[in-house]
């Protein structure tokens, strides 16, 4: 991805949804809807593995399979926009930070969906991959959305 970003001439044309002022907002709120449903697949792993104080509801497997479907879908439309519309940015701390995190996010939720179905795997490997996925995503909210609300403010 990062690579395709970094050699492709960006086109300058959005991906926007109607409702939204333009495609930062929509690339915003996607964006926070994401990490939202990532805290979501933060406590629901936590819960599937009992990790809440004994806290494991037999749902949690199904909130967290969903959630985190849902989540991914929301980041498709985002990271188009930002590979084809704008490529991969360095101009500045923060946009270098926002393009390797999103490079890393998608990589790792990568080896993660190949990890899933591995059988034997060590018991270590999926809550490191996923820490790393929720991790990821939560600086590319930090890098994008958040960096978008406090510059111009909380609208669509």
């Amino acid at each position: 991805m990062g690579v395709y970003g970094r050699l492709h001439t960006p086109t300058g044309i959005a991906v926007n949804l109607a409702g939204f002022s333009g495609p930062l907002a929509v690339k915003a709120w996607l964006g926070s809807g994401a990490a939202v449903l990532a805290t979501v697949q933060l406590l629901s792993a936590l819960a599937m593995w009992g990790r809440l104080g004994g806290f494991s509801p037999s749902w949690a497997g199904t909130v967290h399979r969903w959630s985190g479907r849902v989540a991914f879908l929301l980041t498709v439309p985002v990271a188009v926009h930002c590979l084809y519309a704008l490529g991969f940015a360095d101009h500045d701390p923060r946009t270098l930070a926002h393009s390797l995190l999103g490079c890393l996010f998608f990589g790792a939720f990568t080896t993660k969906m190949l990890a899933l179905p591995r059988p034997g795997l060590a018991g270590w490997v999926l809550p490191v991959v996923g820490g790393l996925v929720f991790t990821t995503l939560t600086g590319i909210w930090l890098t994008s959305s958040l960096w978008y609300f406090t510059t111009f403010g909380v609208g669509t």
